[in-house]
C-alpha cells in the first residue's frame, strides 16, 4: 500500500504518539486516529484533543506556540508538528468537548467513534479540498467508509450537531470518485462500496 508522507518521518512521529501516550490524557484525532481504525495509509502530524490540566502539563515539557485564528496550541519542535486542541476552547466543526464524550479505547488509544471521525475529516476535507493534506484527507475518509460502521448513527450525529449538509457532500464525494489508488479501491471496488452505503443513505 502507498505511503503519502515521508516513511522517516511518519516513523518519527509514530514513536512520539506512543511517547506521549504514556505520559499524557488525550484523545487522538487527525490522521493517526484513522490509521488506527484502519491500518491504511500513516500519518505525519498528530492531533490531539485534551482537558486544561493536560494542556498545563504540555506546557511544562514543551515549547507551545499558542495559534488564536485556529484556537489551538501546536508545538513545532520536530519534523512534523503537534496540533493540541482544548475542551471548552477549541472549534473543530463541533465544540471538542463534544467529541470527548463519545470514545473508544483501540490499540491503547483513546478514539473517537469512527462516525464521528468520518464527520471529523469531512469538515477538515471541506477545508483543504485541492490541497495535498486535502487529499490525503479523501483517502483518510475512504478508508473509514471501508470499516464496519454505522450510518444510522453517522445520522444521528448529523443531526445532533446541525451538520446535515455533511451527508448531502458524502453522497456528492462517493459519486464523483472512480477509484483511489493509494488504498487499492479500484472501480469495482469503489463502485460495490458507493452502492452500499447510498442505498443505505437515501433509505
Amino acid at each position: 500500500m502507498t505511503q503519502y508522507w515521508d516513511d522517516l518521518i511518519t516513523k518519527q512521529s509514530w514513536l512520539k504518539l506512543h511517547q506521549i501516550n504514556k505520559k499524557y490524557k488525550f484523545v487522538l484525532i487527525g490522521g493517526w486516529a484513522v490509521f488506527a481504525f484502519t491500518k491504511a495509509l500513516k500519518s505525519r502530524d498528530i492531533d490531539i484533543i485534551v482537558d486544561f490540566n493536560t494542556l498545563s502539563q504540555l506546557q511544562k515539557d514543551f515549547h507551545l506556540n499558542k495559534n488564536e485564528r485556529l484556537k489551538k496550541y501546536e508545538i513545532k519542535e520536530m519534523q512534523f508538528d503537534i496540533d493540541i486542541y482544548v475542551e471548552h476552547y477549541s472549534e473543530l466543526g463541533l465544540p471538542a468537548e463534544e467529541i470527548t464524550k463519545q470514545t473508544i479505547i483501540k490499540d491503547g488509544f483513546c478514539l473517537p467513534k469512527i462516525e464521528l471521525l468520518i464527520i471529523l475529516k469531512q469538515i477538515v476535507y471541506a477545508l483543504r479540498k485541492g490541497s495535498i493534506k486535502g487529499e490525503k484527507d479523501k483517502i483518510d475518509l475512504f478508508s473509514l467508509l471501508m470499516q464496519d460502521i454505522s450510518l444510522n448513527f453517522y445520522r444521528k450525529l448529523l443531526e445532533k450537531y446541525n451538520l446535515k449538509k455533511l451527508e448531502n457532500e458524502l453522497t456528492e464525494l462517493l459519486q464523483e470518485t472512480v477509484e483511489i489508488r493509494e488504498i487499492n479501491l479500484n472501480k469495482q471496488k469503489i463502485a460495490k462500496l458507493k452502492k452500499e452505503i447510498l442505498a443505505q443513505l437515501n433509505s
